[in-house]
């Protein structure tokens, strides 16, 4: 699979949705997650992250703007023990909850599908980071309509053992803008992972489509000791 430029990917569509990118800092010593939402409604553009304690959740910037907070306002990011959890809707919830239980990611992701909110039928794109003694490996989960069909759920996990330094896998909800919305389709994405923590996030805010984007998270957690650092960026100030 060829190694992909991520900021070439995100600057060459005008709207992936919302994309989870996970991976190795080049260093081979950090682990890289990254959430970003994006919106083309009012409703949707009316967010911000706050941090809410080791993980985030999404809040109204504006509460008098706010209509439908169903599938806008959750925790995108959760910490259970040594896994971090993180995903684009409230199937955050279900996994901590249902893993805390003794389930794995993937049995309680069979408790969930996509969105309700035909035609898009919004794919739930998940991901976990875990991270123990020095060993770090990642999964991610799609569950998406079977091309538009809401009577059929697909479901896709992908693991990674021993991530590669320098590399990443990025999955996103949307192969571009459209009406209906075309869901992501294929493997994560190979994508290059280079630089710290800021200039990381600075490169995914910038190639973000500037009037689409609404908020980005992203950590960096060191693979030794499991400490970490956090960067928010939101539109809305």
């Amino acid at each position: 699979m060829e190694k992909l430029s991520l900021n070439n990917e995100l600057s060459k569509n005008s709207y992936p949705g919302r994309g989870i990118v996970i991976g190795r800092t080049a260093d081979g010593k950090k682990a890289v997650s990254a959430y970003f939402i994006m919106g083309r409604s009012e409703n949707s553009r009316n967010r911000v992250f706050v941090e809410d304690g080791e993980g985030i959740r999404t809040q109204a910037f504006d509460p008098s703007k706010l209509t439908d907070p169903s599938l806008i306002i959750y925790a995108p990011v959760r910490v259970l023990n040594n896994s971090t959890i993180v995903t684009n809707g409230d199937q955050t919830d279900t996994i901590y909850d249902l893993m805390k239980e003794g389930k794995t990611f993937e049995q309680s992701l069979r408790t969930r599908e996509f969105e309700p909110d035909g035609p898009n039928y919004t794919p739930r794109i998940s991901g976990i980071m875990n991270i123990e003694d020095g060993n770090y490996d990642f999964c991610m989960s799609i569950l998406k309509s079977n091309n538009g069909d809401p009577d059929c759920c697909n479901r896709y996990t992908f693991s990674y053992d021993n991530p590669k330094a320098g590399e990443g896998r990025f999955i996103h909800t949307y192969m571009g803008d459209g009406n209906p919305l075309p869901s992501f389709e294929g493997e994560p994405e190979l994508v290059e992972i280079d630089g710290d923590i800021d200039s990381f996030t600075d490169m995914i805010w910038n190639s973000l489509n500037e009037d689409n984007k609404v908020s980005l998270f992203v950590r960096f957690i060191n693979i030794e000791d499991g400490s970490y650092e956090t960067r928010i960026v939101n539109k809305n100030k």
